[in-house]
């Protein structure tokens, strides 16, 4: 049973000790905006505790037999489940993600990412030889890894998994915004049977407890996702240490309908992809691109499909989507799409909103754009589509990769070979053909802005080895 002390200590060698941080930063609900817990920022000294304490564990570890150590990450995939309806309670109400939805958006990806990497593990750890030289896939060592707070436990897991089965051992500092997920985790951990000092969790906000994790010499390797803004700083402190780096940052996906595409599919899927988890999601797919001669249509397809995500509360079965996560996120919102209105951004369609008047609520909304516009060059994180026109495929992908970004995208047609040829054109580390589903073992991660490193699968555990030869 979760103990509200754990959130304001550090976990390190395997125990919750109090932090010594003289900083408490409030957890809200963000349903109704009251105040739900508080979590305290680890000092300088909690940092170097959770971060000796992986340096200590990491010979053993990384000595650990590949197999034990599957079995140890597959074990929390069961851990994972059998208290998954806790997590979806936990993440609810720190996130807000609508509580019908939360276990299949939340808890089972987190899930199948470790299950994925314990299944795996033996197949990526292999050596290979040249003559008589001996080449090892060796484990990069103390992982310092930090994490958003939209996809709490799945943005987790696809660093800590690969991470464990590689033989890494792991200072986590998770999202202040949710952290409660993070203290079942670590009790997880526990059980499942992995040694002291692998797993270690010191909580606080990333420019005073991150920075300080980044910078501590026992960390070999920096695995990050996030905002763009918060990875270039990683980059220029763990740069200054000669730190590998992991970053997974932002996106403004395009979602590219060419002319002989069925709309009635690919207006409706676009929307499910730009609105889920509240707009929340870094590859959501924010921009629509349509023929110029197609954006009638289009607006009453939108005009049809909008209405029904109902923002609302949490709890009520009817809420399409729920809040965004924090006070700060609607205030962005609003002001972006106040600004894209004022600019001549066309609202075609939106939602209706429901809940507390104190919760951080927004309507899912549609705007034609340029563009160049602010709605379709920003990453609003929130429920807001940009629907772009275009006049040929050529315009079309040179819009597609009008972007600082570089992280999903989804091309629909009716012949898919000429939308693969389509997709290949387009800048970006994932495209999807006509709706195709990702498969969870897929590499994922982005070009430019986007950031640089693949997550999941062989690829995401690759990203926590280096190699050494050995010479006969």
């Amino acid at each position: 049973m979760l103990q509200a002390t754990q959130l304001t200590s550090i976990f390190a060698g395997g125990t919750w000790i109090p932090a010594s941080g003289d900083r408490l930063l409030e957890i809200f609900d963000p349903s109704d905006g009251s105040i739900r817990g508080e979590v305290r920022s680890a000092s300088a000294a909690d940092v170097d505790t959770a971060c000796t304490a992986a340096a200590q564990a990491f010979d053993a570890w990384s000595l650990t037999a590949p197999h034990e150590r599957a079995q140890i990450v597959a074990r929390i995939a069961e851990g994972l489940t059998a208290r998954s309806d806790e997590l979806a309670d936990a993440i609810t109400a720190e996130v807000g993600t609508p509580r019908h939805k939360c276990a299949a958006m939340q808890i089972a990806p987190a899930t199948t990412a470790f299950a994925s990497a314990a299944r795996l593990a033996e197949a990526v750890l292999l050596e290979g030889r040249l003559d008589d030289t001996v080449v090892q896939q060796v484990p990069v060592g103390v992982v310092a890894c930090i994490t958003p707070w939209n996809y709490p436990l799945f943005q987790i897991a696809t660093k800590l998994a690969p991470a464990l089965v590689a033989g890494c051992t792991v200072v986590l500092k998770p999202s202040e915004v949710a952290p409660t997920c993070v203290a079942i985790l670590a009790d997880l951990c526990v059980q499942a049977g992995l040694p002291a000092g692998v797993f270690n969790v010191v909580f606080g906000d990333g420019p005073t407890t991150g920075e300080v994790l980044i910078s501590h010499p026992a960390v070999d390797f920096v695995s990050f996702t996030g905002s763009t803004r918060a990875g270039a700083r990683i980059a220029t402190v763990a740069g200054a240490c000669i730190k590998q780096v992991s970053l997974e940052l932002g996106g403004k996906s395009a979602s590219l309908v060419l002319p002989d595409a069925d709309f009635t599919v690919a207006v409706p899927q676009t929307l499910a992809k730009s609105f889920q988890n509240s707009g929340q999601t870094c590859a959501a797919l924010t921009r629509l691109l349509v023929p110029n001669s197609r954006l009638d249509e289009t607006a009453a397809l939108l005009e049809r499909h909008v209405p029904s995500y109902l923002v609302g509360d949490p709890g009520d079965e009817r809420s399409v989507l729920g809040p965004v996560a924090t006070a700060e996120q609607r205030a962005k919102v609003g002001e972006l799409t106040i600004g894209a209105r004022a600019a001549g951004a066309q609202l075609l369609a939106s939602g209706a909103v429901t809940g507390d008047e104190y919760g951080y609520y927004v309507p899912a909304e549609a705007y034609l754009t340029g563009p160049d516009d602010l709605l379709s060059q920003e990453e609003v994180f929130g429920p807001v589509l940009a629907v772009i026109g275009y006049a040929d495929i050529d315009d079309a992908v040179a819009i597609a990769n009008n972007s600082p970004y570089g992280l999903s995208g989804a091309v629909w047609a009716g012949d898919p070979h000429h939308a693969g040829s389509v997709a290949a054109r387009i800048r970006t580390g994932s495209i999807g053909v006509n709706g195709a589903k990702t498969h969870p073992d897929a590499p994922f991660g982005g070009f430019r802005q986007s950031g640089f490193g693949r997550e999941r699968g062989a690829h995401g555990i690759s990203e926590f080895l280096t190699t050494r030869a050995i010479h006969y």
